[in-house]
């Protein structure tokens, strides 16, 4: 039973990644309200939710901002890791800091989507403003980003914990984790995701101060979106680069045919 809880627990702490900037959305949904209508203060009556969004929960911020930028540099270079993903020894003091850092992030993320809930806060989408190909390539910068978390810090600990060893990621967890991110991203992210950008908009267009939450919050969903479209053009850099060495490979069978045929 240690394989299936394994793959379970791995999928569920991946999805923290996401969940958090869906709080982040919210956060921003819910400081607007606060600043644009006279009914924010009754908004702001519960206790849980205002305290976390008084507090500027620079954790929150911190943490998915440095696992964004990890993810970015990573995908450029290919060299920045949180957590080595490589088979082998596990390192005490990178796990110490991947158990800090999930803890942190899952503290965070539950209690400030437990307030959200309870103060009845949800973002707001932008309809038919936003284009399908912005969306999509959001989506997967959301997607490569929760991967990495994934890898660099969620698979270490599970994997210690569970077995005390590292072990090899699995095509069938890959698959649950990527079937349960579309299902969390159909059912809430894409109806609320957009509130980091639109709320800035917004606030602009009211003459509403922007805050530091407010500029982190577009920074973020900017980052992701350059995310995605360093994983695109990588993808298709590989396909350029597979059609160039079969075309090579078939250029080098067509002459080895002709050198044969010439020698006969």
């Amino acid at each position: 039973m240690r394989e299936p809880f394994h793959a379970l627990t791995v999928t569920l702490l991946s999805l923290l990644l996401p969940l958090s900037f869906l709080l982040i959305a919210r956060l921003s949904t819910f400081q607007y309200i606060l600043c644009s209508t006279t009914h924010g203060a009754s908004r702001s009556s519960n206790s849980l939710f205002a305290d976390l969004l008084s507090t500027k929960p620079a954790l929150l911020y911190g943490l998915v901002g440095t696992i964004s930028i990890a993810t970015l540099i990573h995908g450029l270079t290919g060299k920045i890791t949180l957590q080595s993903e490589s088979p082998g020894l596990l390192l005490r003091p990178r796990l110490s800091t991947a158990w800090i850092m999930l803890c942190t992030l899952q503290v965070c993320v539950g209690l400030g989507i437990e307030g959200s809930i309870a103060a009845g806060v949800v973002g707001f989408g932008s309809g038919n403003d936003t284009s399908l190909v912005s969306r999509t390539i959001f989506f997967i910068g959301l997607f490569d980003t929760m991967i990495y978390w994934s890898r660099s810090i969620v698979k270490p600990v599970v994997d210690d914990t569970v077995f005390g060893c590292p072990k090899e990621e699995s095509w069938a967890g890959r698959a649950a984790m990527t079937m349960t991110f579309g299902t969390l991203w159909w059912w809430r992210l894409k109806n609320e995701i957009e509130s980091l950008v639109i709320v800035v908009e917004a606030k602009k267009q009211n003459a509403l101060p922007l805050g530091v939450a407010d500029f982190i919050g577009w920074w973020l969903y900017y980052m992701t979106v350059t995310i995605g479209m360093v994983r695109i053009l990588k993808g298709l850099l590989w396909v350029v680069m597979v059609l160039l060495c079969r075309r090579e490979i078939n250029s080098n069978s067509f002459n080895s045919c002709e050198d044969g045929e010439d020698k006969v």
